[in-house]
């Protein structure tokens, strides 16, 4: 079998077409009411503390719980809002920016860096989740 894809290709992919936001940027929407956190990270990388307010939501899991028709929809997929995906570095949000934008979400940005510049900024973080 010859991979003619690589996750190098796929992320090239992805970040030559999804928006992205700083750090910086993502802090100022903290508060806004119109913004969604989605963290993708694995259930066990939670140890480390999330956004505050950010859903959590298993990468692999992505697209059923984003779809409204799914009985796993979570409602923090809102169309109307502006969602910021992010993961422990930038690359599985970025992937799940681009599959966000092809499912129809015209409102989705990766948090450039994940909650590790999130965490490097000395940013808000919401503590240890029960894993």
């Amino acid at each position: 079998m010859v991979i003619t894809k690589g996750f190098k290709d796929l992320l090239a992919e992805a970040n030559a077409v999804v928006d992205v936001v700083s750090v910086r940027e993502a802090m100022d929407m903290l508060e806004d009411a119109d913004v969604a956190f989605i963290d993708l990270r694995e259930r066990e990388e939670l140890v480390q503390g999330t956004i505050p307010s950010a859903a959590h939501v298993p990468r692999g899991l992505l697209e059923f719980v984003a779809d409204p028709e799914s009985p796993m929809h979570n409602p923090s997929f809102d169309p109307a809002k502006q969602l910021v995906v992010f993961c422990a570095s930038g690359g599985r949000s970025a992937l799940a920016a681009k599959t966000l934008t092809e499912m129809g979400f015209q409102r989705v940005v990766n948090l450039v860096g994940g909650f590790q510049a999130w965490s490097e900024a000395q940013a808000p973080i919401d503590p240890l989740r029960d894993v």
